[in-house]
């Protein structure tokens, strides 16, 4: 007798789940990956459920010859119970397709993969005992690990030690006989914790991220599903799929930052997936930062037996704070600021840095841009160079002597005349590191002075390389972007130099002034690690602007509190939920109707079920065109977030799809584009 399973198909369509005759020479059950028919073609899916009878299949039988699933793979990436409902819970709350979420998440899977070494762990003992701070929050947390699930914060300022409570989190729970998922933001921060880990845990070690290799991968999930000694998994947002049997602590490290977000595809929060899937392995989670976001900040200290605070530094001090007021600079060279060739760095910036380099030290200086100039302007009669694909400004790279996209793989020569009106004189607006380094390498003849930014960093052996060199005091002065702010501990670093900041609080978003503060907080945590003689400088045109005042005070909760304020006033995050729904089509005006008719049909669901939920928009996204596709969006605010995903199930319902529009729904949105 036939029976037949649902598998959910790697197709774009709301739900994406579709029925199979279950094969007669081999058996599938639920979380199996397989390969089945879908038109012309063979598709990736996952069983969701089989077993199933022609009376539970009676109205697909009516409509479709039914075709039974073609393949398996291999039992080593079949999914288990708690993953699989892991898959479910994220197509849900993300309103995603259940199969293109499986198999986007799953790492590609090899027929023959190479032999891989693993970092196998020496278990030395820890290096110092923690202090009281850091001891109250371990003993608390340890004294509930074995209580299964349940949610701990630690707010603790740059540089207290959070890496220490962690380790020894870790070690205790190894000990017991489970397994640890550790979760940091980016690449660049893995070799460092990688080193540490492994030097004072006694298990096998396993980094995953990006510049891991497939063989890599593959071997990861096969020693994961086979061997069931405890193990440690370190690694970025993606290493939260991977298959940990006895799961029995989650630490989400730097929970505030936005590499937890993906973009494309499934938009989730690897931060709030590690949470759920503590919950699924009834394991308690812990959560860290020197900058929390604002709602967890708010969830998290009204619950005060669950959140903890350090608010001293284990060792060094806090740095000295200093505003630079760049108007000052700009009225003494009589508004010819930008003809100075010391420009952007101010004159008090640059005697700081010679100082500090004199004493044998080294600095970081942060800018929140790549490349040389923003943009190329011809200063006979304006034009500006721009990417065709985005409509925005190409940035000047001097080095490679191109200009580039932020947006899309558009770059092109740097020209010799302005293609419009023939003129030889091209003004450079703008900087970024380029300009930065090139600027310090002229006033600073005898020091080494290097990038460490995308541009420059490419792989993991580059990251390391350049960590290395600066570490040895290779290179006395490192010029970056925001993977500068991300827990490097330096040392010889008691000067850290901030530009550009004013950008960031100027960006019209609601958590502008929120990511300037975690983002500024964090460069400074760069400086006085070792020493209590240490110094920030941030150079700005708005000194008398409040988030500085947090910032100089070293305060660790007044900024919380206001901004809390603002966003209740408002009714932003945390005291609403929010999400976007974003159309894209190479038609603007067919997609620019498109979009005001499903606002007007939303909001009369919406007034008719009487739902609370606010409708923003329809507008369309702030770079508006990328890859000739037009994008707009509709922006939903709700306190209630059953009635916002309401809204969200209805438009999937209903939505009429058209082959010229498509739409992509964020839940939980980190910003709205």
């Amino acid at each position: 007798m036939k029976t037949y399973c649902k598998v959910a198909v790697k197709y774009p369509g709301p739900e994406g789940i579709l029925t199979y005759e279950c094969p007669t020479d081999f058996e599938v059950k639920r979380g199996d990956l397989v390969e089945v028919p879908l038109g012309r073609r063979k598709a990736a899916g996952c069983v969701v459920a089989t077993g199933l009878g022609q009376d539970s299949v009676k109205e697909e039988l009516e409509k479709y010859k039914l075709k039974p699933v073609s393949s398996k793979e291999n039992e080593l990436f079949s999914l288990s119970e708690n993953e699989l409902k892991l898959y479910e819970w994220m197509s849900r709350y993300y309103h995603y397709n259940l199969g293109m979420t499986i198999i986007e998440c799953m790492p590609k899977i090899l027929k023959r993969p190479r032999a891989v070494e693993f970092v196998e762990g020496l278990g030395e003992e820890l290096p110092h005992e923690l202090n009281p701070e850091q001891s109250l929050s371990f003993e608390s947390i340890y004294s509930n690990v074995s209580g299964g699930f349940e949610r701990f914060y630690i707010h603790g300022v740059t540089g207290s030690g959070k890496t220490s409570i962690y380790l020894k989190l870790m070690k205790k729970v190894l000990e017991s006989g489970k397994s640890v998922l550790f979760l940091l933001p980016e690449i660049n921060l893995t070799p460092q914790f990688t080193q540490t880990f492994a030097k004072y845990l006694s298990c096998k070690v396993f980094p995953y991220h990006s510049g891991v290799g497939d063989s890599e991968k593959n071997a990861i999930w096969k020693e994961l599903k086979e061997n069931k000694s405890p193990v440690l998994v370190m690694g970025v947002r993606s290493s939260v799929f991977l298959p940990i049997e006895d799961l029995g602590l989650v630490i989400v490290d730097e929970e505030h930052d936005q590499s937890f977000k993906q973009s494309d595809r499934c938009p989730y929060n690897g931060r709030d997936v590690a949470i759920k899937k503590a919950q699924l392995a009834n394991a308690p989670v812990v959560l860290g930062s020197a900058t929390p976001t604002v709602e967890n900040y708010h969830s998290y200290s009204s619950k005060s037996e669950n959140y903890f605070s350090l608010k001293k530094r284990a060792a060094g001090g806090f740095p000295e704070v200093e505003l630079i007021d760049c108007r000052e600079e700009k009225r003494l060279n009589r508004g010819s600021f930008k003809e100075n060739e010391l420009w952007p760095i101010h004159s008090k910036s640059l005697l700081a840095i010679k100082d500090k380099l004199a004493k044998g030290e080294q600095v970081l200086v942060f800018v929140n841009r790549l490349g040389f100039a923003n943009y190329l302007q011809c200063r006979s009669c304006g034009f500006k160079f721009e990417d065709p694909n985005t409509n925005t400004p190409l940035r000047y790279f001097k080095g490679k002597n191109i200009l580039k996209s932020a947006h899309s793989d558009y770059e092109i020569p740097t020209p010799d005349v302005c293609p419009e009106c023939g003129n030889m004189s091209l003004l450079q607006q703008g900087f970024g590191t380029e300009k930065i380094q090139e600027v310090l390498q002229k006033h600073l003849e005898g020091y080494n002075i290097e990038r460490f930014d995308r541009d420059e960093i490419k792989n993991v052996k580059q990251l390391e390389d350049k960590l290395t060199r600066f570490h040895n005091k290779e290179i006395d002065v490192f010029v970056g972007t925001q993977m500068l702010s991300k827990g490097h501990n330096f040392e010889k670093v008691n000067l850290v130099l901030v530009l550009g900041v004013d950008s960031i609080m100027n960006f019209p978003d609601f958590r502008a002034i929120e990511k300037a503060y975690q983002l500024i907080t964090q460069i400074n945590g760069r400086a006085g690690r070792y020493s209590p003689d240490a110094k920030v400088l941030i150079q700005t045109l708005t000194p008398g602007n409040k988030v500085f005042d947090y910032i100089k005070d070293h305060s660790f909760s007044e900024f919380y509190e206001d901004e809390l304020m603002i966003r209740e006033i408002s009714k932003f995050p945390p005291f609403a939920k929010m999400a976007a729904i974003y159309f894209n089509s190479r038609f603007r005006s067919k997609l620019a109707d498109n979009v005001v008719s499903v606002a007007a049909t939303l909001k009369d669901v919406i007034a008719k079920n009487h739902l609370e939920v606010d409708i923003l928009g329809p507008s369309p996204a702030m770079i508006e065109k990328r890859l000739n596709q037009y994008t707009w969006y509709i922006a939903l605010k709700s306190h209630d977030i059953n009635h916002l995903h309401k809204v969200l199930s209805f438009f999937e319902r209903s939505y009429n799809r058209s082959n010229s529009i498509s739409y992509k729904i964020d839940v939980d949105p980190y910003q709205i584009y």
